[in-house]
């Protein structure tokens, strides 16, 4: 399956808009474009049981983010305080930019 291509980059602040973590908002940490998720910080915590692995790393509970699905997540805008859509303005010299849909903004680290 060839993977698509996402408006959600790395280092975005996006808010979850279906499921568990509803209405809490987080900084992508990582997207895995070949599986359709994202994982963001502090959020979708789970438990895992980790085996201990030498004096380094004790075996324990230990907690960590899984993936959430990348249609669950909406791109945060600050200007408005809220998720948005996102659309793409190209520039007269052919550069591309992120843009809120609601207020026009340009949107994070291009």
């Amino acid at each position: 399956m060839a993977s698509a291509k996402y408006k959600i980059k790395k280092n975005d602040t996006v808010m979850v808009v279906t499921g568990r973590d509803r209405g809490k908002t987080g900084k992508v940490m990582r997207v895995l474009p070949e599986r359709g998720r994202v994982v963001v910080e502090r959020l979708n915590v789970v438990k895992r049981h980790s085996k201990p692995r030498g004096a380094q790393s004790p075996g324990g509970i230990v907690e960590k983010e899984a993936p959430i699905a990348i249609s669950n997540v909406m791109i945060f805008c600050d200007r408005c305080n809220a998720p948005v859509r996102v659309g793409v303005k190209v520039a007269d010299d052919g550069a591309k930019s992120r843009v809120c849909r609601r207020c026009g903004e340009v949107i994070g680290n291009d």
